[in-house]
């Protein structure tokens, strides 16, 4: 049971809200020298797992490009674009990502999203927009709200609808696991067959959400501005 310490370490990392990366790394450590690793093993265990998971390093080809379609103005364009749109708002736009990220994570083309790729640079801009469009100038605690939001757009969308994908990784390391360890057979396709109702689930309560999102901010630039002056921007009721 001493093992488990790692994982209260992580727990407590995370609410001390501390650097992920630097928890996990700890937590791993601690937990190999309680299993009695030693830390040539540690270091070694670390580098297989790094050279066998090289993906993770694409983020060093993504950032540049993400940095370069910002500089080009990306996010004005996506805004100016939204700020046309009368119908749309912040809500409306992140529960219409939440069904594409949703769809898409279920046929298995989960890059296709994405926190850096899409929503920072696209998806974000464009609620944001839609919300100065109704309000006018937003301030940092707003702007942080339709962040959270949008970033959990995503991530909801694609933690619950993965698995209704057969070939996705998480599938097959549950099938494996159950194998090796029980010595039963579980079919992909039943696995992806139970992930629906969960993935209906989370569009359902999370989606729900997303369109509370619109009356949040009412409340919130309400009260962060004159009646009268938020009133004349967005049409909120003092």
């Amino acid at each position: 049971m001493l093992v488990l310490i790692g994982v209260a370490l992580v727990i407590i990392g995370f609410a001390l809200r501390m650097n992920p990366l630097l928890v996990v790394t700890i937590a791993g450590i601690v937990t190999a020298l309680i299993g009695g690793l030693t830390p040539l093993e540690i270091l070694n265990s670390f580098g297989s797992g790094f050279a066998s998971s090289r993906s993770v390093t694409t983020f060093v080809i993504v950032l540049p490009i993400i940095g370069l379609i910002e500089r080009l103005g990306l996010q004005q364009q996506a805004k100016r674009l939204i700020s046309k749109l009368a119908g749309l708002t912040a809500g409306r736009i992140l529960a219409g990502y939440l069904v594409a990220r949703q769809a898409t994570a279920a046929l298995g083309l989960l890059n296709v999203g994405g926190t850096p790729q899409m929503v920072r640079p696209l998806i974000y801009p464009m609620a944001e927009g839609a919300a100065e469009a109704k309000y006018g100038e937003l301030d940092e605690k707003i702007k942080d709200r339709i962040k959270g939001h949008a970033a959990a757009a995503d991530n909801v969308g694609a933690f619950f609808a993965e698995d209704i994908f057969v070939a996705v990784g998480s599938i097959l390391l549950i099938t494996s696991f159950v194998d090796s360890a029980y010595h039963l057979q579980l079919q992909p396709l039943e696995l992806a067959l139970w992930a629906i109702p969960s993935a209906i689930a989370a569009f359902l309560i999370h989606g729900f959400r997303l369109l509370r999102l619109d009356g949040q901010l009412n409340r919130m630039v309400a009260a962060s501005r004159p009646a009268g002056a938020a009133a004349q921007a967005g049409g909120v009721q003092p």
